[in-house]
């Protein structure tokens, strides 16, 4: 049976699109209301949680989430400050517009208290996971991996010289790695139990809904980071495709997701890694498109290295950092698979510092590396261009012949 299409006529998109745009303008207006609230104050006193910490020459900069914003700051203030600790900060409301609310923005303050600890399931894995490692810059690492604490700016550079910062920025594909783990435990753990009690239940499906609410809860747990939010929309978003035969993957299907999280989440249209998460989706679809009838093998052994290649014009853009090593990036990406999977579970057992002496010869390689960035019309081109690919197959081949040689101009 052929795939259905999730809109029959292009009314229903329009009626789709005008459904979304009033959830989204009633999403920014609670959110203004919310900026009224906040500027009502001159000077607002709130309770947050420390994000990030960065560190300058004589001072830092925090990165605070309280319950309705997130925000930057810095101290001077000797204040044994750590991530994920709760504080008491009193902040300046002046000159704050309602986009740098939305954005998120910088203030100053006074008077920081830290607060007793409260009952903190995070805190107490990235404890764990701490005591398990003499070394804190690989304990970072795996809180980055497993939790979405952010690095510190030395680690993150490094792995943009490696070319690896979508490994540690938990995305789709982590998601559909812990995904195919879970459906593999449970098809064990429930095959007896539906043989026994649920025969006639779909026993997929059945176990589809439970890996989704660990999923959920996941993302919740991690305070919905963007992009893991933009793969479970995906996700889940997939389920109700197949389960109705609608064309699951198409760029229809992108673009409905991506409307749906702006609607439901209109501050996250200025979140840069929900944007590169979208990027890395878009890219994969247009492979899929041109390089559907190649044999599989060499489908498999192209898809790393051409996606690396297709993006690398607009990472370059934002992040100039350029190293020879970058180039070890696909390759890198596959063996993350079987890292990633071994590493949770060492880190359950206990064990979570087998790699540790590995990692540290990993961190202890100097690399050299230059600045080059996309100059902003050959950025604008690019984009255009692979939009344009998505219907035009001489366009595409034009979209692989810019990006082959812009790699060839940052890399010779």
């Amino acid at each position: 049976m052929d795939s259905l299409s999730l809109f029959k006529t292009n009314k229903e998109r329009l009626y789709f699109l005008f459904i979304l745009f009033v959830i989204f303008v009633y999403n920014v207006s609670v959110y203004y209301v919310e900026f009224r609230e906040f500027k009502d104050e001159e000077i607002y006193k709130t309770d947050a949680i420390v994000l990030n910490i960065y560190d300058k020459k004589s001072y830092k900069v925090l990165k605070l989430q309280s319950n309705d914003f997130v925000c930057f700051t810095s101290t001077i203030d000797d204040i044994n400050l750590n991530k994920l600790d709760n504080i008491n900060i009193y902040l300046l409301t002046e000159n704050i517009t309602f986009f740098n609310y939305l954005q998120g923005f910088y203030t100053k303050n006074f008077n920081i208290t830290k607060l007793i600890s409260k009952n903190n399931l995070k805190k107490d894995i990235r404890n764990y996971i701490y005591n398990q490692h003499e070394n804190k810059t690989i304990a970072s690492l795996y809180t980055a991996l497993f939790l979405a604490i952010p690095v510190s700016k030395d680690l993150r550079e490094l792995f943009s010289q490696y070319g690896v910062s979508h490994l540690v920025a938990i995305s789709g594909f982590h998601l559909g790695i812990i995904s195919l783990v879970l459906y593999f435990i449970f098809t064990i753990i429930y095959s007896p139990i539906h043989q026994n009690y649920f025969p006639y239940r779909n026993k997929r499906l059945d176990i589809l809904i439970i890996i989704t609410t660990i999923l959920f809860l996941y993302l919740i747990f991690l305070n919905i980071v963007p992009s893991l939010l933009r793969a479970f929309v995906m996700f889940v978003f997939g389920i109700f495709l197949l389960r109705n035969n609608i064309k699951l993957f198409s760029f229809e299907s992108l673009l409905i997701i991506t409307l749906v999280i702006l609607a439901l989440f209109p501050k996250l249209l200025f979140s840069l890694s929900l944007w590169f998460s979208i990027m890395g989706v878009f890219y994969i679809l247009l492979f899929v498109q041109y390089f559907k009838n190649l044999n599989k093998y060499m489908q498999i052994i192209l898809f790393n290295f051409w996606l690396y290649l297709a993006v690398n014009p607009i990472t370059h853009y934002f992040f100039g950092i350029t190293a020879y090593e970058q180039l070890l990036s696909p390759i890198l990406t596959i063996l993350f698979t079987i890292f990633y999977t071994s590493t949770i579970l060492l880190h359950i057992l206990n064990f979570g510092n087998l790699f540790d002496i590995f990692l540290l010869d990993i961190f202890s390689h100097s690399i050299t590396h230059l600045e080059i960035f996309t100059p902003v019309w050959f950025f604008v081109l690019y984009l255009i261009v692979s939009i344009a690919s998505i219907f035009n197959r001489y366009l595409f081949y034009l979209l692989n012949i810019l990006f082959i040689g812009f790699n060839l101009y940052i890399y010779i």
